[in-house]
């Protein structure tokens, strides 16, 4: 007798395969069977009408804390995401070593540990609502080893290897980089190549938020191909955009660039978020040089009205823009100040505060250099042409669900099935699927996930196609999305008719482990 039988609901099997009516029986955490007939369950549930679909996987998530907020946090499987790939960005909660927290993301305060061994312990400790899979950050290996020094030595680079072995060992799916962000920014390809070398040891992943993703998207999306090819590593290009106008058209470029690279050998994919604003902190408009040698040589740089000028010309400085942060791809209406020490500046756009803008920029950033902006800079047909390529999955890049944010958090799945799939038709639900399901698991090694049939670890979404969407908007994006009416993982209903049923039942996954 099996435990659970979904009946009479159109199943897709996240490969893209055709859906078709029938019925998923369910036993010991495990999906047994897919068809009619298939005998009795001890409990039964008609789902007549819905989508039963593999749980979802967010291949970009920075869900690294939730874990140990105090209440357990059901907003990704309010989505269906039953799984998240987090530690993105080059940024991870381990390891860390000495003072970090100069330039690390405010989304990872409060959590730090030396090892990943001990971050995976502590998280499964705190439990989890959902699956979470862990990347470990070539930022936070760097901050590590040598600190905010934009050189570093054969020595530190050493140590760099040695902790990505030790995190890769304890559990770690694989390598992200952040190559906008410092330090990362400093790393050449050498270094990146010698770290995804360890990957490849474990045969992991290496996702990158690449240098640039606006005048030097071109370049940068060459040096993220060059480290694959030169580690032989699978590739994830992390959130896929052309922003600025700029480069609006570009996405042909990118997909391009991606598949010629698919077809040399690199086994790459990327991934993408269906809104036209990406969220980061404000310091990422600056040079990389501005923060070199840490906050306080920032904050020294920022005071002196010569040091302004000079970041200024580097900033606006012609050519590829890898290295000279994002300063170039914004007019001042593009920005949306979203946190900032003085409420009074939350919410305006940095056309709002009058003056300069840069000067207006440079002192947001002496007030509060952990301030955090939304920026409007990309264009509807380049994410239309990303959300329907066949290698791009969907992403949140999303954080934790507290404070001011983006409604990616909370709405990301929601708006590609309901917006993009169900309202404009961007692709068939079957390709949907497989872009929320195993387009991501499979790039990150995430072993009966992901996919629909006998022996697949039952993690499920059942959602309706007529009602799936998400309302929430830049101005208020913590809106309950709609339409995800059971979700189950292992075969626990987490979800039960759109309302959580409580607590963590999640799973901190570790690599090698079933």
């Amino acid at each position: 007798m099996h435990d659970l039988l979904l009946r009479h609901g159109t199943v897709h099997d996240g490969l893209g395969g055709r859906a078709r009516t029938a019925d998923v029986a369910i036993h010991d955490g495990r999906v047994v069977a897919v068809g009619t007939g298939l005998g009795p369950a001890r409990r039964e549930l008609d789902v007549t009408g819905l989508v039963v679909a593999p749980g979802f996987v967010d291949p970009h998530s920075h869900s690294d804390t939730v874990p140990f907020l105090s209440e357990p946090q059901p907003f990704k499987l309010l989505q269906g995401v039953t799984t998240e790939i987090i530690g993105n960005c080059g940024f991870s909660c381990a390891p860390v070593r000495g003072d970090a927290s100069g330039f690390t993301p405010s989304v990872l305060a409060g959590a730090a540990f030396s090892t990943m061994r001990e971050y995976l312990d502590a998280a499964e400790a705190a439990g989890t609502a959902n699956n979470l899979a862990v990347l470990t950050g070539h930022n936070t290996l760097r901050l590590a080893a040598a600190g905010m020094s934009a050189e570093i030595t054969a020595t530190q680079l050493d140590r760099m290897r040695a902790m990505a072995a030790e995190a890769f060992e304890a559990g770690a799916y694989g390598l992200s980089s952040g190559l906008e962000y410092v330090p990362g920014a400093y790393a050449g390809v050498d270094e990146l190549v010698a770290l995804a070398l360890v990957a490849k040891r474990w045969e992991l992943t290496y996702a990158t938020h690449m240098r640039s993703e606006s005048e030097g998207l071109a370049d940068a999306l060459d040096e993220a191909i060059a480290v694959a090819a030169g580690a032989r590593i699978r590739l994830h290009v992390s959130h896929c955009k052309a922003s600025g106008r700029a480069v609006h058209g570009a996405s042909a470029l990118v997909l391009e660039k991606l598949t010629r690279a698919r077809a040399a050998g690199v086994d790459v994919r990327a991934d993408v978020y269906p809104y036209l604003a990406f969220g980061t902190g404000l310091v990422a408009v600056l040079p990389p040089v501005a923060c070199e040698g840490g906050e306080d040589a920032l904050l020294a740089r920022l005071a002196d009205p010569g040091e302004r000028v000079r970041l200024r010309a580097l900033a606006e400085s012609p050519g590829t823009g890898i290295g000279v942060g994002l300063w170039r791809e914004l007019h001042p209406a593009d920005v949306q100040i979203l946190t900032h020490r003085d409420p009074r500046v939350a919410g305006k756009r940095l056309a709002d505060l009058g003056g300069d803008p840069w000067n207006a920029l440079c002192d947001l950033l002496a007030a509060d250099p952990a301030a955090a902006g939304v920026f409007h800079t990309m264009h509807e047909g380049d994410l239309r042409a990303f959300l329907a390529d066949p290698l791009v999955s969907i992403g949140s890049d999303g954080g934790p669900p507290v404070g001011p944010n983006h409604p990616r958090t909370f709405g990301t799945f929601p708006t590609f099935l309901g917006r993009y799939v169900r309202e404009e038709k961007v692709v068939p639900m079957e390709t949907a699927v497989r872009k929320v399901t195993s387009a991501a698991a499979a790039q990150f090694g995430l072993v009966g996930r992901g996919w629909l049939g006998p022996g697949a670890v039952a993690d499920v979404c059942v959602f309706d196609p007529e009602t799936i969407g998400h309302a929430g908007t830049y101005e208020q994006p913590d809106v309950r999305p709609t339409g995800v009416v059971h979700v189950f993982l292992a075969g626990r209903q987490a979800v039960a008719d759109g309302e959580p049923t409580g607590g963590r039942h999640g799973r901190v996954l570790r690599r090698g482990r079933p």
